[in-house]
C-alpha cells in the first residue's frame, strides 16, 4: 500500500492487475477521457504501456472498499519535461496521470478524494515541491476535479497530446504549498 483513507486505497500495481487495466481500456467512456477511443488496449499494450514503464514511474491501482476501481502513476519529472514546462531550475517536482475505470463510480467526489491523498503523499512524503498534471482543455470535470484540490492552470499546452486521431489542446496545471 502506497497510501489510503477509511475506504480509499492506492496500491502498487501487481501482475494479477493487467485484466483491469484491459477491461478499463476498451470501455468507450473511459477512453473518450484517457488514451482515446482510437485507442483500445490488448493484453500486449498494457504489458507495454503499464508493466514495462520506466523505474521512475510508480503505478498504482486505486481501490474503493477494496474493489479496484482505478489507474494512477506518479513520476518525477524528467529534464525533458522540466524544460518543456518552464521548471528549469527546479527540483523535485512530480506528475500524475490517473483514471477511474470503473464508471459507476465517476461524480461521486472519489477523484476529488484521489487527489487530496495523492498530494499528501507526494508533499509530505516525497517532498515534492510542485505537482503537475495536463489534464486535456476540452476535460471540464478533470480540471474542476483538481481546481477543487488547489491545482492551478498555468500554462496553455497547444496540441500537446495526441488523442482520438488528432493532436489536443492541454493545461499545464500546477500544485505547489
Amino acid at each position: 500500500m502506497i497510501i489510503s483513507d477509511e475506504e480509499l486505497e492506492i496500491r502498487e500495481l501487481l501482475d494479477s492487475d493487467k485484466n483491469y487495466l484491459i477491461k478499463w481500456l476498451n470501455d468507450p467512456l473511459v477512453l473518450q477521457y484517457y488514451e482515446g477511443r482510437d485507442n483500445p488496449h490488448d493484453t500486449e499494450m498494457v504489458n507495454q504501456n503499464f508493466y514495462q514503464q520506466d523505474d521512475n514511474v510508480t503505478c498504482c491501482i486505486i481501490e474503493f472498499k477494496k474493489k479496484a476501481i482505478g489507474y494512477i502513476q506518479f513520476y518525477p519529472l524528467s529534464s525533458q519535461e522540466k524544460k518543456e514546462y518552464g521548471y528549469n531550475d527546479l527540483e523535485g517536482i512530480y506528475g500524475t496521470d490517473q483514471f477511474i475505470g470503473e464508471i459507476e463510480y465517476w461524480d461521486k467526489g472519489i477523484g476529488t478524494r484521489l487527489m487530496k491523498l495523492m498530494i499528501e503523499h507526494l508533499m509530505y512524503e516525497k517532498h515534492s515541491e510542485k505537482i503537475v498534471m495536463d489534464p486535456q482543455a476540452w476535460n471540464q470535470r478533470a480540471i474542476a476535479c483538481y481546481k477543487k484540490c488547489g491545482f492551478k492552470k498555468v500554462k496553455y499546452l497547444p496540441k500537446h497530446e495526441y488523442h482520438e486521431w488528432e493532436l489536443r489542446d492541454c493545461w499545464l496545471m500546477e500544485y505547489s504549498k
